[in-house]
């Protein structure tokens, strides 16, 4: 059983089995949040609490929330070898929080629990979340033994700054809930893409991320509070699943490996790029936040207040998704993002039958944890065909599987709108 098993959390597969690790910190009670979300996000959720751990929080509300019972002994008589079975069936192991004390145990390799021996027993990835007061987090002793842990490819998910117990400030607070969740989340994913699921090998891919700039003077610009997380995610899980991918994108984040990048900033360039990168491609996934207007001129030097206030005449920018659904070839999955924050799903809806594609990823960017610059998002996908996939909040990573999910189908069926004509 592995990742190649895991798919989303619409039962069609069985779920990816994750190990949640907790150990005696005074943050394991925001452990029980992250076990919430894990199931809500789909995964099949196994609490392994060490006795420590239980000082501060208790057994019976992690089996209450996750999948399984609390497991907290090496030696159980139902199970003579319970972190061998762990580890063996796990798709991910994760510790929230990593204590000081456990990341010297997993460093050199002493097996004094269940939890870390459970590590030790596995070949999924690890992901450690360290919480600590901030001399402990800036101790050599704790730095070398997360060096030595990253250099095995245990994944860290940093602690944040902000109030730790105390009340005091620093370094050291447990990362939020919704950090852990979209990393581990990610891991799973690249987990499952490396175990085989290559359904876009041979297929071009475009995808734009990102929000445009649009120039006021040589200072100032009409923008939006896209980050291009979710489109660079797209972008990174085409690529995994081994499509010849181009980004389009307004923001310095990196590609996928072997990815073309293309950098662009006003709406103007965004539409020459994809314009010409699609006519070759297969798929056109239009995940940029497009601004809807610009100043119909821009002023060549900073204006300045002794000027008075500017006269801001606006204009509509160009309307790439519609230029893509009136240039599309036969064949040619387009993909629209539609980042609304009432009426989501109707607008969503008219924007399907207006631009002509194939696909439409209504976003509510007003709901919590979702849209821009948030590592989550819910979204519905609505299909020219009548189809709709929601798709609860969950990891930007996961949310790009669902979205090439649905693509890829399209694509086994010619398209959907391949028959229509223009």
């Amino acid at each position: 059983m592995g990742a190649s098993d895991a798919t989303l959390s619409d039962g069609t597969a069985e779920k990816p089995r994750v190990v949640l690790g907790v150990t005696g910190g005074i943050a394991a009670y925001k452990a029980v949040e992250v076990c919430r979300r894990l199931v809500d996000a789909g995964l099949h959720v196994i609490p392994v609490l060490t006795e420590e751990a239980t000082r501060f929080v208790g057994a019976v509300t992690f089996s209450a929330l996750a999948s399984e019972p609390v497991q907290r002994s090496l030696w159980s008589e139902a199970d003579p070898i319970p972190h061998t079975r762990l580890g063996r069936r796990a798709d991910a192991v994760v510790v929230v929080p990593a204590t000081a004390r456990f990341l010297a145990a997993y460093a050199a390799g002493l097996a004094d629990g269940l939890l870390t021996a459970t590590v030790l027993a596995t070949r999924a990835p690890v992901v450690v979340c360290p919480a600590m007061h901030t001399e402990m987090w800036e101790h050599p002793a704790v730095q070398q033994n997360l060096a030595t842990l990253r250099q095995r490819g245990v994944h860290v998910v940093e602690p944040e700054e902000g109030r730790l117990a105390g009340g005091d400030e620093g370094a050291g607070r447990l990362a939020a809930p919704d950090r852990i969740v979209a990393r581990v989340l990610e891991v799973v994913w690249d987990r499952r893409a490396a175990a085989g699921r290559r359904d876009l090998v041979g297929r071009r891919v475009v995808v734009s991320a990102g929000g445009t700039r649009e120039p006021i003077d040589p200072v100032r610009v009409i923008t939006n509070r896209s980050s291009g997380k979710q489109g660079h995610a797209l972008a990174e899980a085409a690529a995994a699943r081994g499509a010849a991918v181009v980004l389009v994108t307004t923001t310095d984040r990196p590609g996928p490996a072997g990815a073309t990048v293309v950098r662009v900033e006003t709406a103007a360039e965004m539409e020459a790029a994809v314009l010409e990168h699609a006519a070759a491609a297969d798929v056109v996934i239009m995940a940029a936040a497009v601004a809807d207007f610009r100043p119909k001129r821009a002023a060549d030097h900073k204006l300045h207040k002794s000027e008075g206030v500017p006269e801001l005449v606006l204009e509509p920018t160009p309307d790439i998704l519609a230029a893509l659904g009136a240039r599309r070839r036969p064949g040619q999955v387009l993909v629209g993002f539609a980042a609304e924050t009432h009426d989501v799903t109707a607008r969503a809806a008219a924007k399907l039958a207006a631009k002509g594609v194939d696909l439409m990823v209504a976003n509510d960017v007003a709901a919590s944890g979702a849209g821009f610059d948030h590592d989550t998002n819910a979204v519905v996908i609505l299909g020219a065909d009548g189809t709709r996939r929601d798709v609860a909040l969950t990891s930007k990573r996961q949310v790009a599987e669902a979205v090439l999910d649905s693509v890829v189908d399209r694509l086994g069926a010619g398209g959907v709108a391949a028959g229509r004509p223009g």
